[in-house]
């Protein structure tokens, strides 16, 4: 029972056994299996494993932040990065090539992080339908929205759901690719938006991502940003949340963040927290199913620790001590 905890300082492998380094690197913000390849995107560049992640080869993108990298088809990758940009490699990421239709559209120059000084905007989250559509990108801007192409990134369209553009993590539905759901914050790209209901949370889309409905109504609190849904039926989604962009476990009080899970597509919710987790102290950042059973997730936190969190809402220690946990990734899912 093997896990992957990407962190501030690399990459450790987690087992029954010991908590190993395994990749002493830039902060790793996605952990990604295709085939018989494991993908790592870092803040500087991008890696890939040929051992289940016992060693690692940098595989380009040196010069580029990589959030998260998602298959196309067999061979073919997709890396979203900041500044907001989309690469292709059609040789499991041995080359990459910038789409460059992506990068050219008119919405491009108001994409920015709002902070001081404002940051360039990044291409945080892609979505690809490998299986029906491979030409079909979902593209998520943070902070700038989603973007939408049917034509293998040729040409682009723009949405924003609910009008919110802070985009954080999209995640298909495993048995319907046109069904999405996104997380979502306050950020936008002149400032931060008045923080009441609307203006961050969760979206459900039924038709790809052309048209949103928002399903954090009543649900606090509202900074959606960690999300995963369960490869197995009935497909529980999970997210965690926090007051803000920055809560920290460093806040006077804690971070008041929250793990909630949906297990009918966002209709209604349920508060993962035990007592030690209502809210919890340290805020999460990494965020992925768990192999032992539907609706178990493991979950990392800005404060060193991953825990594993079962169908029964039973927060379980996996590891600790280790830097700030960014991703994970369960080898036996």
């Amino acid at each position: 029972m093997t896990r992957l905890a990407g962190t501030r300082d690399g990459i450790f492998r987690l087992n029954t056994a010991a908590t190993d380094q395994v990749l002493s690197c830039a902060p790793v913000r996605d952990l990604f299996r295709h085939g018989q390849y494991l993908y790592a995107g870092t803040e500087a560049g991008a890696y890939r494993s040929e051992d289940d992640g016992l060693n690692w080869q940098a595989i380009g993108l040196k010069n580029h932040q990589v959030w998260q990298i998602r298959a196309g088809d067999a061979q073919t990758l997709y890396a979203g990065t900041q500044p907001a940009g989309l690469f292709r490699s059609t040789d499991d990421g041995a080359h990459w090539a910038p789409v460059d239709a992506f990068g050219a559209v008119p919405w491009s120059r108001d994409w920015s992080i709002p902070v001081e000084p404002p940051l360039p905007g990044r291409a945080r989250t892609v979505v690809c339908d490998a299986t029906c559509t491979p030409a079909r990108l979902r593209v998520g801007v943070e902070v700038g929205g989603i973007m939408l192409s049917d034509d293998g990134g040729e040409t682009w369209t723009q949405v924003r759901p609910g009008d919110v553009p802070d985009i954080h993590v999209i995640v298909p539905h495993p048995a319907d690719p046109q069904r999405l759901f996104v997380s979502t914050g306050y950020g936008r790209p002149d400032g931060i938006a008045d923080m009441v209901e609307g203006n961050a949370g969760m979206f459900r889309s039924t038709d790809g991502g052309r048209s949103w409905t928002y399903v954090w109504a009543g649900v606090m609190p509202r900074y959606t940003r960690p999300l995963c849904i369960d490869p197995r039926a009935p497909y529980p989604l999970t997210v965690a949340c926090a007051p803000t962009a920055f809560s920290s476990f460093r806040d006077p009080g804690g971070a008041g963040a929250a793990l909630m899970r949906s297990d009918d597509d966002g209709d209604h919710w349920l508060d993962l927290g035990d007592p030690a987790h209502s809210p919890a102290a340290a805020n999460f950042h990494g965020l992925a199913p768990s192999h032992d059973a539907v609706g178990s997730v493991i979950v990392g936190t800005d404060s060193g620790e991953v825990w594993q969190v079962n169908q029964s809402a039973e927060w379980l220690p996996v590891a600790r001590g280790l830097p700030p946990v960014l991703s994970l990734l369960d080898l036996a899912l």
